[in-house]
């Protein structure tokens, strides 16, 4: 998959335009779970304004009073012009999408289209831990093949664990995240390449949650799965959500590969009852409307990043970041420090700043704990201050 160049617009870094002061007005759960004199940089909020196209779009909704039931294709037309110029890939039609909640709510969906109860949907650990509490919450059985060296997919893991899910010629399904979160891996063609061989081959349907292919560093081929030959079968969830900060204004998108259009036409009618109408005008906003924006903030990620790992070479030695191609997340790994199994624990108690326990994560989360870069320089100064004086 060839990798576009992204606009030079000009735009401000997001991250570097609003201050503690108003952000601890918001009330949103990054802002509430904690009290006032902890930084929280864990759950996947970005302290940034909405770009301004979303504004005026959502604005301009509420005006009109159009708060109605969502319509149309418009946002899986964003999407797929969105997906050509980003990733020239032209794999998108309408006609192979479904408007689902968001994307852990269409993971679901999808899984129930495939597997029944008590069949196998593996995953790969340490992992977004919803994959974990979504998956048992369906009755469905959570079976890992974790990362291997380099926190990369193991082709002999995934072989060993596909063969054994499906010996008994049972269901089984396979959730990959891409990127990986909370590593921010990008996966390669030729690694996706080798998951839809043995996808085939051991009749495993892949859903691939792609919600952080937006934040894919500039410069680094982001492979949609559905673009991989091999992938015909599967199913893809992708948002804005995360790329523009639009959590809590919900809607997703659930592709389907062209042998899969089958299943997804299966899905229930009610579950289009789920997304919001002005979740899906924000959305298609950001996609059409709001890519400079997204440029900036990639620019103001990437410096963010460069920042952390100097600061915590400079203050945290200990610490060892995982070098991460996307999402605005760090992996770190805190093991030499002498925490235990939750540093993050002790980074809040000790630091006032609240970091993501590795725990939730699954195999290879312990002695790790996850950081949220989406915030400014100084704030991320800062927590890493603290972070040092926790360990004084």
């Amino acid at each position: 998959m060839t990798s576009i160049p992204h606009d030079t617009p000009g735009e401000p870094d997001p991250l570097r335009a609003l201050g503690l002061e108003r952000l601890r007005r918001r009330t949103s759960m990054k802002w509430r779970t904690y009290p006032e004199d902890v930084l929280p940089l864990w759950v996947a909020e970005m302290d940034v304004p909405l770009a301004e196209p979303v504004v005026r779009a959502v604005t301009d909704a509420l005006a009109l009073g159009d708060t109605g039931y969502p319509a149309g294709t418009a946002y899986a037309e964003a999407l797929a012009a969105f997906a050509a110029a980003r990733w020239n890939w032209h794999g998108i039609t309408p006609e192979r999408t479904a408007v689902v909640p968001d994307v852990m709510l269409g993971v679901v969906e999808m899984l129930r289209l495939v597997t029944g109860p008590g069949d196998p949907v593996i995953v790969n650990p340490p992992v977004y831990p919803p994959f974990f509490q979504f998956v048992t919450h369906m009755d469905r059985r959570v079976v890992e093949a974790p990362l291997g060296p380099g926190l990369r997919l193991d082709p002999g893991v995934l072989e060993d664990t596909f063969r054994e899910t499906t010996a008994r010629g049972g269901r089984a399904a396979y959730l990959l995240c891409s990127p990986h979160n909370p590593t921010g891996t990008v996966h390669t063609l030729d690694e996706l390449t080798t998951v839809a061989a043995l996808a085939e081959r051991y009749g495993v349907r892949v859903v691939a949650d792609e919600i952080h292919a937006p934040l894919v560093t500039p410069g680094v081929p982001f492979v949609p799965y559905l673009s991989v030959a091999g992938a015909e079968r599967a199913f893809a969830l992708m948002s804005a959500s995360k790329g523009w900060n639009l959590a809590g204004l919900k809607a997703a998108l659930a592709l389907a590969g062209p042998e899969a259009a089958a299943d997804l036409a299966r899905l229930p009618e009610e579950v289009s009852h789920g997304p919001s109408h002005l979740g899906v005008i924000a959305h298609t906003a950001a996609l059409r409307d709001a890519t400079g924006w997204l440029d900036a903030l990639l620019a103001g990620l990437r410096a963010n990043r460069t920042l952390l790992a100097g600061l915590l070479a400079d203050r945290l030695p200990g610490i060892r970041p995982h070098s991460a191609e996307a999402t605005f997340l760090a992996w770190l790994d805190c093991r030499a420090l002498g925490l235990g199994d939750d540093p993050a624990r002790a980074f809040l108690d000790r630091g006032r700043v609240a970091l993501s326990s590795g725990l939730p994560f699954g195999t290879g989360g312990a002695g790790h704990a996850r950081l949220n870069l989406a915030t400014s320089p100084e704030v991320l100064t800062e927590a890493v201050r603290r972070m040092a004086a926790a360990l004084a």
